[in-house]
């Protein structure tokens, strides 16, 4: 089935025309395609899961927007039910036989599932239950279906079942796998039913192909609409992800970081945290722009962002190109002791690029500057000021020489000046 749905949005995305605006792609605005959005995009996702960090998102912004729809989907499943109870009693002339027809008919597991996807419980319980009622409430309405008094009744059971095959893929909210495993477990158990009754095998032949047939359908729709789905959700991060970062360096860009900087600052003082920010200058890259070319000065560039990116590497830290060849850093929980660390690490992973720079009169090659404040967020007025006092430390290394770190307090006092790391 998988195979033949993937043809059908190949075919789709064939025949559109020639007028449609393309899909955002990885390199569509000379973004680095390292993140976990562009390499899902690149690789495709033809079994309707992502790695766990983005399905966990995935699952939980999707799972939210179609809370409204499920719901009322339940609303119209109940109404739907008690209308077939009524038409079979009506029109069939089938006696009343309560309370055995509210099972027959599935009513209590409706009612069920309206209470799990109430606001109040949807969030954390609808996705389990669904995945198990689902599967129940259609082995019940297949078995009655097949214990039909003559064919003509079971003709009818089997439209119903249908009709429920299309709402288990489509108005349900589940992912397509457990509608399949769902559907699948409807189709054994009314086949199951059908021939222990002794059923005629060709009524049995006919409606199985009916039914297999509207799963065949359905499937190949649920299929598609999921991957589109998910498909949708990769391009709005991916463009959220190009409007927040750096063009060339793939690291936040300056608006960016200013939006999360303050957040960061904010819960650092509620927790009452120290914080580090560096700041981080590429030596004598004007000279390196002007003997190399701006192509090879924006390679550097790149190569430098990229080791500060491995080396602040948190999961809180931030790391932002904040202008020119000036980057920084915010190390939300660091003491003096380990910002100076990872300000010794940038300093040697830099060198260790190992970048030949002519014009750089001690070193032969590309080296940094770091300056490093180490401040205590509650007791600050904003992250202003902590970054004015890394960009002071900045310049404090600059003085003594470049390629190295200097690590500034508050009290402006200078507590350490890395001397040159030299690799060899």
């Amino acid at each position: 089935m998988i195979g033949l749905v993937q043809s059908v949005i190949e075919w789709r995305q064939s025949s559109q025309c020639a007028e449609t605006p393309p899909r955002v792609s990885p390199t569509s605005f000379n973004y680095r395609a390292d993140s976990a959005v562009s390499r899902t995009i690149e690789r495709g996702f033809p079994w309707l899961r992502f790695d766990a960090p983005l399905e966990h998102e995935y699952q939980q912004v999707h799972g939210t927007s179609i809370q409204p729809r499920v719901r009322l989907a339940l609303l119209l499943a109940f109404c739907t039910v008690l209308g077939f109870g009524l038409l079979d009693h009506l029109l069939l002339g089938e006696p009343w036989k309560l309370p055995d027809d509210l099972l027959r008919f599935g009513l209590p597991l409706l009612l069920l599932a309206l209470w799990f996807a109430s606001p109040r419980h949807y969030a954390r319980w609808y996705a389990s239950a669904i995945q198990v009622g689902a599967p129940l409430f259609g082995v019940v309405a297949a078995v009655v279906a097949a214990y039909g008094p003559d064919a003509a009744s079971v003709a009818l059971g089997t439209a119903r079942l249908v009709l429920l095959t299309f709402f288990i893929y489509f108005m349900l909210g589940m992912s397509f796998f457990a509608a399949l495993r769902s559907n699948a477990l409807v189709y054994a158990a009314f086949a199951i039913a059908s021939l222990s009754l002794s059923m005629a095998p060709p009524v049995v032949a006919y409606n199985l192909f009916v039914l297999f047939c509207a799963n065949l359908f359905a499937g190949a729709g649920s299929y598609a609409l999921e991957h589109a789905t998910r498909l949708a959700f990769l391009d709005r991060k991916l463009l959220s992800e190009v409007a927040s970062h750096d063009g060339l360096t793939g690291l936040l860009n300056r608006a960016a970081f200013d939006a999360q900087v303050a957040r960061v600052w904010d819960q650092a003082a509620r927790d009452q945290q120290s914080l580090a920010v560096l700041m981080l200058d590429i030596d004598h890259f004007k000279s390196f722009n002007d003997r190399y070319g701006h192509q090879a000065g924006d390679q550097a560039l790149r190569d430098v962002a990229a080791a500060v990116a491995l080396t602040a590497r948190r999961p809180l830290d931030l790391v932002a190109r904040f202008g020119g060849e000036e980057l920084i850093a915010i190390l939300p929980g660091a003491d003096r002791k380990h910002a100076e660390a990872v300000a010794r690490a940038l300093v040697e992973a830099v060198s260790g690029l190992d970048i030949p720079h002519a014009g750089s009169p001690s070193t032969g090659r590309v080296t940094v500057s770091v300056g490093v404040a180490a401040v205590d967020a509650s007791r600050e007025a904003s992250h202003e000021t902590a970054i004015r006092l890394a960009d002071r430390a900045l310049y404090l290394a600059k003085d003594q020489g470049r390629d190295r770190c200097v690590v500034l307090d508050r009290s402006l006092q200078v507590h350490d000046f890395a001397t040159p790391l030299r690799v060899a």
